[in-house]
This record gives C-alpha cells, sequence and structure tokens, in this order.
C-alpha cells in the first residue's frame, strides 16, 4: 500500500521547516546553510532594534540560531548598510548596539529631552583620553603618564560606566588593567574604539574633546 502524503506538509526537498527550542526561538536544522551575512544583517537589526540595548554576539546567534562568527559577518554588513542614516551599529569587543548618530542628536533631544549629563573634568578627561588611546591599562601605567594618584578619578570614570576592569596584569599583585567600555562609544559618538582620530598620545586629550564636542570642565575634582 502507498504511503499517503499528510495533509500540510508538501513532500518538497527544497522545503526547510525550522525546529523550535523550548524557549521558541528558531533553530537551524543540521545541513542547512547559514543566511549570508547581508540577509542575516536584517534579523542582527531587529533584533538589536527591539531590545533597545547592547547584546552580545553569542546571545543574537543563540536568539537567531547562528554562529557567533556567522552574526559577526552580519554586524560588519550591518555597519556598512547604516553607513550614511540615522543609525548606527556600535561594536565594542563581542557587544553590539544600534543606537542613533551624534549628528541625529538634536532630534532625539527635541523628541526626548533627556537629562543633560554633568560635564567631565580636566582630568578625568585626562585620565580617560589616556585609557582610550593606550588600553589596556593599569592604574600604575595612569599615574606614570600623568604624574599624580589617579585611584579617585578611576573610581569615578569606572561608576560612570566609561571604564571597567577587562583584565588582570601578569604580574605580581595582578594589578587590575582597564578599558573603555561601550557606554564610552555612546558618549563620544563612535562606532569602534578604532574610530578615534589617529593623533599622537600627547594630543589625546584635545583629540578626545574633539570628538565629545563638550571639552573638559574647569573644575579640578574627579
Amino acid at each position: 500500500m502507498d504511503e499517503v502524503a499528510e495533509p500540510g506538509r508538501p513532500e518538497d526537498d527544497e522545503t526547510v521547516e525550522l525546529a523550535m527550542d523550548v524557549f521558541g526561538r528558531a533553530v537551524v536544522p543540521e545541513g542547512v546553510a547559514e543566511a549570508e551575512p547581508e540577509d542575516l544583517a536584517t534579523a542582527l537589526e531587529t533584533v538589536c532594534f527591539s531590545l533597545n540595548r547592547p547584546v552580545t554576539l553569542a546571545e543574537v546567534g543563540s536568539i537567531l540560531g547562528r554562529s557567533s562568527a556567522a552574526v559577526a559577518a552580519a554586524a560588519e554588513a550591518l555597519a556598512t548598510q547604516l553607513r550614511g542614516r540615522g543609525l548606527m551599529l556600535q561594536r565594542h569587543g563581542s557587544e553590539l548596539q544600534l543606537v542613533t548618530r551624534p549628528e541625529t542628536a538634536w532630534a532625539v533631544q527635541r523628541a526626548l529631552q533627556p537629562e543633560r549629563p554633568t560635564r567631565l573634568s580636566r582630568p578625568a578627561m585626562e585620565t580617560l583620553a589616556i585609557i582610550a588611546y593606550r588600553q589596556p591599562l593599569t592604574r600604575a601605567g595612569v599615574e606614570s603618564i600623568r604624574g599624580v594618584n589617579c585611584e579617585a578619578v578611576l573610581d569615578s570614570l569606572e561608576r560612570r560606566g566609561l571604564i571597567a576592569e577587562i583584565d588582570r596584569q601578569d604580574t605580581p599583585g595582578r594589578p587590575r588593567l582597564f578599558g573603555t567600555t561601550l557606554r564610552f562609544l555612546q558618549i563620544v559618538g563612535l562606532e569602534r574604539i578604532d574610530d578615534l582620530p589617529a593623533l599622537g598620545e600627547e594630543h589625546a586629550i584635545d583629540a578626545l574633546s574633539a570628538v565629545t564636542g563638550a571639552g573638559a570642565g574647569d573644575g579640578q575634582g574627579s
């Protein structure tokens, strides 16, 4: 007796049905080719827009049922597609976030009327610039460049979410190594840390001030 095809299930080798895991997320069946970066970029844009927060490559890969490498390639494609538009994809290590471009900040401010952030002091700007251009860097490394104790300034920058411990130096005491964060990129309005002006270290503070468009405050505190 001949087998009867199940109703509603076309017998077509080109028809692929995605499985769903227990969380309702799509899982690509084994043997199914992954989408091209340009195609996956659209899905990545949707995820970033929907979550409206920083996400990691692994998190997006879990949601979309793709590998971290595939999501990273899609991120590159999406960043290119967004050139000249009001949004940009910020990338910091394995973190991604879809944000508005600095050029459109005036429109966002009119729409949301956000609270104006306090300006950083000159010591804080100097310390932040040093870390941005020389990261990863220990407290001792920062202090050797500035020539003053930077503990309070580093604590202030860390509380603001502009820097964070990214590793420990493999030396006695294992001092903390500081680097900038995704929040830092949001403040300066850049996609990646590599987009900082390529100026000499002696001009780092001026470069960072130019990028932020705000300059440093006149106070001497942190």
